[in-house]
């Protein structure tokens, strides 16, 4: 049982630190009380333990001078840490680190700079010039556009009356409502240009009307002829007389194209009257030429009555459009004064007239 006993891990050469001799003479030796012991006895300083002095001759004690690192040195150390590309700096001495400082350290990694960062800089370069190429293309076709834009804005073709390109006459004028009429003139205008569709349809089917009143009344022919005169000759007069008056108004809030669209309108509600009268030998298929036609033939009076009701909503229509543009006169503030002022300019600026009024200046004077 005694092999259990030992210690299966421990050292056969072990050796108790408390057992040194030196130790155990200290433990050993009568300490006296802390109230004892006495500094400045004698016995105390023969027993003082002499300092043991190292072989050989003293030497003071000298500060050694801290060294600082030099660039080099710094730049190898530092070179565990930076990159691949950074360590070309390092074949630099330490004197041409100390004289060149920064602009050695650029020259030297701009000399070593790698072909594929030199390339990528130049392939970026080109990318940016492309793209300025682009652009600079970009403005040059949009400066074109506009100056197309600002060119068309002063000659404008004439788009009305729209007529097919292989047709040998070309349009007339040009009518734009959205660009040319101020957007609170846009909805009248357009209404008095219906009025005018709608003054030519009248026309056409008054036609019809005096053509199939002819045909049961051989004596009607006059009134047959009269209608026909009235559609080729009303009908372009109405566009002309009072539409482009009133549009070229609103275009330009002209006070002389006003008076001339308020005198012609005027009477062509008089015409309107006339003609839904219907008196006999005029041309009109009113209503006294309808009336009168109904004992003899039905259809045709009924015919000759829708002609009627339709120079009477012309007439309706046409009252109400004059009291509209007239409110909308009244609202810019235009006077007859005015419209004579721009009569005046208007003529004296018109380059035929001037030149029949030098004319005829200059033939009286030599008759004189």
């Amino acid at each position: 049982m005694s092999a259990f006993d030992t210690n299966p891990f421990a050292d056969p050469m072990d050796v108790n630190p408390f057992q040194d001799p030196s130790v155990t003479q200290l433990t050993s030796a009568p300490q006296g009380g802390l109230a004892e012991f006495n500094p400045f006895s004698e016995t105390n300083a023969a027993t003082t333990v002499p300092v043991t002095q190292l072989p050989g001759p003293s030497q003071p004690a000298v500060l050694q001078p801290s060294v600082e690192p030099t660039p080099q040195v710094l730049l190898t150390k530092a070179s565990k840490f930076l990159p691949t590309r950074f360590l070309a700096v390092s074949k630099l001495s330490e004197r041409q680190m100390l004289l060149g400082g920064d602009s050695i350290l650029r020259d030297s990694y701009m000399q070593k700079l790698p072909k594929a960062v030199a390339s990528a800089a130049q392939a970026s370069l080109l990318r940016q010039q492309e793209e300025l190429d682009r652009k600079a293309a970009e403005l040059e076709r949009k400066e074109r556009e506009l100056q197309n834009t600002v060119a068309n804005l002063h000659v404008r073709e004439n788009n009305w009356p729209p007529l097919p390109l292989w047709c040998p006459v070309k349009p007339c004028f040009y009518q734009d409502f959205s660009t040319e009429i101020p957007a609170d003139y846009q909805r009248i205008c357009k209404m008095l240009y219906y009025l005018w569709m709608l003054h030519s349809v009248t026309l056409f089917l008054n036609l019809l009307a005096c053509l199939a009143w002819f045909l049961v009344d051989s004596s009607k022919g006059v009134d047959f002829g009269l209608s026909i005169l009235w559609f080729v000759i009303f009908t372009p007069c109405a566009f002309l007389c009072w539409y482009r008056p009133i549009y070229k108004a609103f275009r330009s809030d002209n006070s002389f194209s006003f008076f001339v669209f308020f005198f012609v309108f005027f009477c062509q509600i008089g015409i309107y009257v006339i003609q839904l009268i219907g008196i006999p030998s005029l041309g009109d298929s009113g209503w006294i030429a309808a009336l009168s036609t109904l004992k003899h033939n039905l259809a045709v009076s009924i015919i000759m009555m829708v002609v009627a009701g339709f120079f009477t909503l012309c007439a309706l229509l046409s009252l109400f459009l004059l009291k509209r543009v007239h409110s909308l006169y009244r609202r810019t503030g235009a006077s007859f004064q005015q419209a004579q002022e721009e009569f005046s300019q208007g003529i004296f600026s018109n380059r035929t007239f001037r030149s029949a009024a030098s004319s005829a200046a200059q033939g009286a004077f030599q008759g004189n």
